[in-house]
């Protein structure tokens, strides 16, 4: 390798989590909700419909011209980021990822038959190189859980009801459905949190970025600890008034405060769950009982469109 190679790789050794499903990280609530969605009448109508009526490569067309396409010659510090990302959680296909002009920080990973992963400008230059690999391994997450489906259907009818706003009976129906992923989606994110957290295996990372995005980059400003202790008061505090005042509050976000993502990341961290899946011991897990492999300091997967898998070394 050469001397620049290094650049963007971790002075640490990372695991690896061959064959691992997304069950392993999956939130109790991301399931229910989904269960939940799953059973809101029209839910199936609509999405087959959807599914077999939205203009996919159109989308895909949209970024190729309006987006910067990460690769070893664009963004390539993003670009090892994807494939080490993908290497760890043994996602069989890079999913294609591009950088947005944006000035607010977001990612987002979407499409119906193969995801694409987009993440803002607003974001690249609010996180260190860390902090931005446990969001590459968070859309990664999303990917392999398959969330980009009912992402994409969700965003096209976010678009549809505001068009359809004046005619009050089919607002309301439409309205309703995207009550419903709305409320998957949040808990969505609980799961891919901590698919970023297996990618990136800084905790401190993580939450660092959670606090900047909602902070901005005043780190020397901030505490993770203090940011922490917010979650906890946002949580505990309060009565019959304020709880349906925070459910007022989240009702119209697509992701989940940052303060309470933060908490429930560090909850994760701590739990044995988490522990079990750095022993090796997952879902999906059965073609070795052996722990999982670690990624030496230095190595890379190839730059592939098919399996993941480390680089030689140059």
């Amino acid at each position: 390798m050469t001397e620049n190679s290094h650049e963007n790789v971790p002075s640490r050794q990372r695991r690896r989590f061959p064959g691992i499903s997304s069950r392993a990280y999956e939130h109790p609530a991301d399931r229910s909700a989904l269960v939940a969605l799953r059973r809101l009448t029209g839910f199936d109508t609509v999405f087959k419909a959807l599914s077999g009526l939205l203009p996919e490569r159109s989308l895909r067309l949209l970024f190729l011209s309006d987006s910067v396409r990460v690769s070893d010659a664009q963004f390539s510090h993003l670009n090892a980021m994807l494939r080490d990302a993908c290497y760890i959680l043994d996602l069989e296909k890079v999913p294609p990822m591009y950088v947005s002009q944006d000035p607010r920080p977001n990612a987002m990973c979407i499409g119906l038959e193969e995801p694409i992963i987009v993440v803002t400008t607003g974001l690249v230059e609010l996180l260190d190189e860390e902090e931005m690999r446990a969001v590459v391994g968070h859309e990664v997450g999303h990917a392999l859980s398959g969330h980009s489906v009912y992402r994409t259907i969700l965003l096209f009818l976010t678009n549809l009801a505001v068009k359809i706003a004046w005619i009050p009976l089919g607002n309301v129906a439409i309205m309703a459905i995207v009550t419903a992923l709305r409320e998957w989606f949040r808990k969505s994110e609980l799961s891919a949190d901590r698919a970023g957290l297996l990618v990136g295996q800084d905790l401190r990372a993580s939450l660092r970025g959670l606090m900047k995005i909602a902070g901005g980059n005043h780190l020397h400003e901030m505490n993770v600890d203090a940011f922490l202790a917010q979650a906890d008061e946002y949580e505990k505090g309060g009565d019959l008034r304020d709880s349906v005042l925070k459910i007022l509050n989240v009702l119209p976000r697509s992701h989940p405060f940052t303060a309470v993502r933060a908490a429930e990341l560090k909850k994760w961290s701590e739990t044995r769950d988490h522990q079990r899946i750095m022993d090796g011991h997952y879902p999906g897990a059965t073609r070795t009982r052996t722990p999982p492999s670690r990624i030496p300091s230095g190595s890379r997967p190839r730059t592939t469109r098919t399996r993941c898998a480390p680089a030689r070394t140059r």
